[in-house]
């Protein structure tokens, strides 16, 4: 039962991950380069950060495939946010992105109250979702 609600959180995880692109794609003309480097960095470092420690708290067994994932998740997020801008964004998203996918794991497995590390984690997701949108509408 713990797996499926984890597995549900990342997939409502990965919905807000899609609007939100879609939302930055429709509006990539108003970003400035800094703007577009730090939602590159902030994207594919938070998307990496849920991956890794909702994985590790749903498959603790699979330390290797869930850091491999993570890594992945979060290089990937990071190169899409950061290739709506420019090359040097996207090096710089997926770079983040990676690094954070492969401490991600590390942190979920250590976890001895993993309750509240998820809501924070998911409030902090929500808040750097919120603040993207709105440094996007005042730039």
């Amino acid at each position: 039962m713990k797996e499926v609600t984890l597995l549900y959180l990342l997939t409502i995880d990965i919905l807000l991950c899609s609007i939100l692109f879609v939302y930055v794609f429709r509006r990539k003309k108003w970003v400035g380069i800094q703007l577009g480097m730090n939602i590159s960095q902030v994207m594919g470092g938070v998307a990496a950060l849920l991956a890794g420690i909702v994985l590790i708290l749903a498959f603790p067994f699979h330390f290797s495939l869930i850091t491999i994932a993570s890594a992945a998740i979060g290089a990937a997020a990071g190169a899409a946010f950061g290739l709506l801008f420019d090359y040097q964004t996207c090096l710089a998203g997926v770079t983040n992105g990676f690094m954070i996918g492969i401490m991600a794991p590390m942190l979920g497995s250590v976890l001895d109250m993993p309750g509240q590390i998820i809501l924070f984690v998911h409030g902090l997701f929500l808040f750097c979702f919120l603040f993207i949108i709105i440094s996007i509408q005042r730039s």
